[in-house]
């Protein structure tokens, strides 16, 4: 079977489904490879490199459709496109399923299979698929950069012998892929960067990233983002009530603010009313990743970048993903070969179009000459995050019971210890010399003595490895000296040798200890 990559035919598209890494790999499977002229060009990828790949170069999009079994696209099909499917075709792309029935419709009476890479489910196996997150964490990091093009000042703060630049305050709405991707690039430019999201386990992942979390003083449940497929899930009229408050509160703040709330088949919710825009200072910016679906600000325009009256910008472009086509392209790529090799299970170049996988079902919207969208939900949920458990706190009567009762335990551990070990001194004594046993008895209670001088040394040194090996080497010099006034020329110099050396190990650690927290300190 042959695979095969026409030429986006929506205007300012840049990306490309194949490219050459990609169909070296596909040909791995068993297929053969083609693909239109020029399709590549904008992506960087010329014909050249396709030929060096062993893909097959057609010079129009008709013979393409013609000659290929699978074709893999970017955005969604024409009706020109969809007119040329048949029964004995796959079509893999964007497709827009809840928005475009009039293009089932036609895939349906064409009785062509269609998968949707929008649909794609969210669990863990489907990651490597997941074009909608590849496209997203593009769209979040290129945000920022379109959002610093038109911001006046830095993004970090700077003391400079001209003045004292502050810190750029940058607002992410939103804390999916796109959202994160958005934060981690501010975060590394050197903005202070605030972060809201609906999902509870959104917090975490956002102050790990080095940014802060934006709480809401508002009492409501919200649902695992695993329980809706990754999404954010509604909310209730009043927390969007005190979310807007809070919003209104933070607008006249920060200086770039970069909304990102979306939900695949649905309008994109206003998060970003007038009167925040309103409120807003000049200069400031407002990067709007949800603009296709009509935008989570009040006044953004799709595909256009606009100025307010009070000189705030504010962008909608819809292309964010192909102003990086080599980028993006790379990874669609990696996306729709993953889908393959999950189609061809046998890589021998013949499509199983399996409806028992949850993946494959999730992500076709035709099937045979039927419509199979929606999916029902898939067998293998997302694992949710486990809620964290609260630990009830101890009131004072409660600790002091529980201290006794701690130190009742290791009293009678302890005693215990003791009557054992002295019953078994008492049973070496009965059968042992005299001589044999003096000595033994101050071996045991040199051990015991050392044991507890060296555990019991509190770790206020550097590290608790030197509060042990400093206490060892103290019993090291206390033993030493009391030997050293011995008569004895062999004895002294062992003994002055002893305290040469633990003098070494005492002191030595101490520099050594200085020297590695000093690596850490910034002055």
């Amino acid at each position: 079977m042959k695979i095969g990559t026409p030429k986006e035919m929506f205007k300012g598209e840049a990306r490309v489904a194949m490219t050459p890494d990609s169909a070296r790999q596909l040909q791995k499977l068993g297929y053969d490879c083609a693909i239109e002229t020029g399709a590549g060009l904008a992506a960087g990828f010329s014909d050249a490199s396709y030929v060096e790949a062993g893909v097959e170069i057609l010079k129009t999009a008709a013979a393409l459709w013609k000659v290929a079994d699978i074709i893999a696209k970017v955005r969604q099909p024409s009706e020109v496109e969809l007119k040329r499917l048949n029964g004995k075709k796959t079509l893999i792309s964007f497709f827009n399923p809840g928005g475009n029935a009039d293009g089932l419709e036609l895939a349906k009476s064409k009785r062509a299979n269609v998968i949707a890479m929008e649909m794609v489910p969210r669990i863990s196996r489907a990651q490597k698929m997941d074009a909608l997150s590849s496209m997203a964490n593009i769209a979040g990091y290129r945000a920022v950069i379109e959002a610093g093009n038109n911001f006046g000042r830095f993004f970090t703060g700077q003391i400079t012998a001209a003045g004292k630049v502050p810190p750029a305050r940058v607002l992410v709405v939103g804390a999916g892929v796109a959202g994160l991707a958005a934060i981690g690039t501010s975060t590394s430019l050197g903005a202070i960067t605030l972060a809201f999201d609906v999902r509870p386990e959104a917090a975490e992942q956002v102050e790990s990233m080095g940014a802060e979390f934006v709480y809401l003083d508002f009492e409501e449940t919200q649902a695992d983002g695993a329980a809706t497929g990754g999404y954010a899930s509604v909310s209730s009229p009043e927390f969007r009530e005190a979310q807007l408050a809070k919003f209104r509160e933070l607008a006249p703040q920060v200086d770039i603010v970069i909304t990102t709330a979306l939900i695949p088949n649905r309008e994109a919710p206003e998060l970003w009313t007038e009167d925040m825009v309103a409120a807003m200072k000049p200069g400031s910016v407002i990067v709007d990743l949800a603009a296709e679906k009509g935008g989570n600000c009040k006044l953004t325009v799709m595909d256009e970048k606009i100025v307010t009256d009070n000189g705030v910008t504010i962008i909608g472009y819809t292309d964010f993903p192909s102003r990086m086509a080599s980028q993006a392209s790379t990874l669609y790529a990696t996306n729709i070969r993953h889908m393959v090799t999950d189609l061809t299970p046998e890589k021998d170049g013949q499509i199983n179009h399996n409806m028992e996988d949850d993946v494959i079902r999730g992500a076709t919207v035709t099937h045979q000459g039927e419509i199979t969208f929606p999916p029902p939900p898939p067998k293998i949920q997302a694992i949710a995050a486990k809620p964290k458990e609260v630990v009830p706190e101890l009131t004072p009567e409660e600790k002091r019971v529980a201290e006794v009762a701690a130190f009742k335990a290791a009293t009678k551990q302890q005693i215990t210890l003791l009557a054992v070990g002295g019953g078994l001194i008492l049973l070496a004594g009965l059968f042992a010399p005299a001589s044999f046993m003096q000595h033994f008895i101050v071996f045991v209670l040199a051990c015991f003595v050392g044991f507890q001088v060296i555990w019991g040394v509190a770790h206020s040194l550097h590290t608790p490895l030197m509060a042990v090996t400093n206490a060892i080497s103290s019993i090291i010099i206390l033993g030493a000296l009391m030997q050293i006034g011995s008569g004895s020329f062999l004895v002294i110099l062992l003994a002055s040798l002893s305290i040469f050396m633990a003098g070494i190990n005492i002191f030595g650690g101490f520099l050594v200890t200085r020297r590695m927290l000093a690596m850490f300190q910034k002055s």
